[in-house]
């Protein structure tokens, strides 16, 4: 079954009940049973709700993995990863991932004992310094979170192989319209299915997909004794906004590129972020692991002035200034003092995360209306 397809009917299969084409909405806790454990496959919906296992089954199905989970939230799915873990564990991680996942190592995972590293993997080479005999996991954002690194997957992947490491890559940016991890040698594939996978801003999930049953039964046993997973409403939404997945990202890299493109030409740009531009480090690897190059674009300003950025991101009307991203809607965002404050300024600043740093989630609006607003905002 061919992708496209996929978005539409991939792991799904029409409600037995009465033949509903879209899984109905079991908000239900509980389930009757025949006799003491004598039930239909489902007794609890912290551990099975029919809404969620369908789209957990369309998860799986996007990402060629045979096993998908549904989680409260993108954290909620990350924290489960390292779930995985014992003290004295070590990490290998990008040094330029999203905020919220460096606050959650840092601030929680440090304090049980787990020891990050957290480094440049735009060379792949320099990895295996940093792997000790205490090394379990290596974990990387592609693109990364706000600065558009791409990390070539197949050598890392090599590198976890060959030091019997689990290698997590979180597909959030890419969406498995653009890129398959599990097809690349991916342990694990992390969403945060609030963004492109859910795609309407109304909605917070997460998702993990393995092919492996071993590693899946024992991430669904945290799933289940910690109990983070998410409600049939919001499974609802996101099988729904699944369906448009490839639709919706088509437009997300035609516009994406049309802005990109746009401001590299600006005169009161200094430096644009996007893969698919040529001038980008490692674009040769991001056309090989990518069937397109996404809606994510950042963007600084001549001069690396903080009151210019904070004007800019102020004066926008079609893009929204908010958190989050991945939404038909176009965002703007202010990483140092939004999604990244919690990492601090030095450390920020080393992975290019500067004061007048932009990040735009390009939406699916008309690309003339999208450049005007930058145009005006900008000046």
């Amino acid at each position: 079954m061919k992708f496209n397809t996929k978005t539409i009917h991939g792991g799904q299969q029409h409600d037995p009940a009465y033949g509903s084409v879209m899984p109905p909405i079991y908000q239900t806790s509980t389930y009757a049973q025949s006799t003491p454990g004598g039930h239909k496959g489902y007794e609890y919906s912290r551990t099975h709700n029919p809404t969620r296992n369908a789209l957990e089954n369309a998860f799986a199905s996007l990402e060629n993995g045979n096993f998908g989970l549904a989680f409260g939230s993108g954290l909620a799915a990350i924290d489960a990863v390292l779930k995985l873990l014992k003290p004295g564990d070590e990490v290998v991680s990008t040094s330029d991932l999203y905020g919220g996942t460096y606050r959650l190592f840092t601030k929680i995972y440090e304090e049980f004992g787990i020891k990050f590293h957290f480094i440049s993997m735009n060379n792949t080479d320099k990895i295996e310094e940093y792997i000790t005999p205490d090394t379990k996991l290596i974990w990387i954002e592609t693109p990364t979170n706000p600065m558009m690194n791409i990390i070539d997957i197949v050598s890392v992947s090599k590198i976890a192989k060959k030091h019997n490491l689990l290698l997590v890559v979180d597909n959030t940016f890419a969406t498995p319209y653009l890129q398959q991890p599990l097809d690349l040698g991916a342990d694990i594939v992390m969403h945060s299915a609030t963004k492109y996978l859910g795609g309407h801003s109304d909605v917070v999930m997460g998702a993990l997909v393995v092919k492996d049953k071993e590693l899946a039964d024992r991430l669904y046993f945290i799933q289940n004794a910690s109990g983070a997973i998410c409600g049939p409403q919001d499974s609802f939404l996101v099988l729904r906004g699944i369906k448009t997945l490839h639709v919706r990202m088509q437009r997300h890299c035609e516009n994406g590129k049309a802005v990109a493109e746009y401001l590299a030409k600006h005169p009161k740009i200094e430096n644009v972020y996007w893969p698919g531009l040529k001038s980008h480090s490692n674009h040769e690897i991001a056309k090989s692991q990518m069937k397109d190059f996404g809606g994510m674009v950042s963007f600084t300003t001549k001069g690396n002035n903080y009151e210019e950025a904070i004007k800019i991101v102020e004066n926008l009307k079609v893009f929204t200034l908010a958190e989050s991203l991945g939404g038909v809607e176009s965002l703007a965002g202010h990483p140092a003092s939004m999604t990244h404050a919690s990492i601090p300024k030095e450390e920020r600043e080393k992975t290019g995360v500067v004061d007048s740093l932009i990040r735009l989630s390009v939406g699916i609006e008309d690309e003339e209306d999208l450049i005007e607003d930058l145009r005006q905002a900008i000046g």
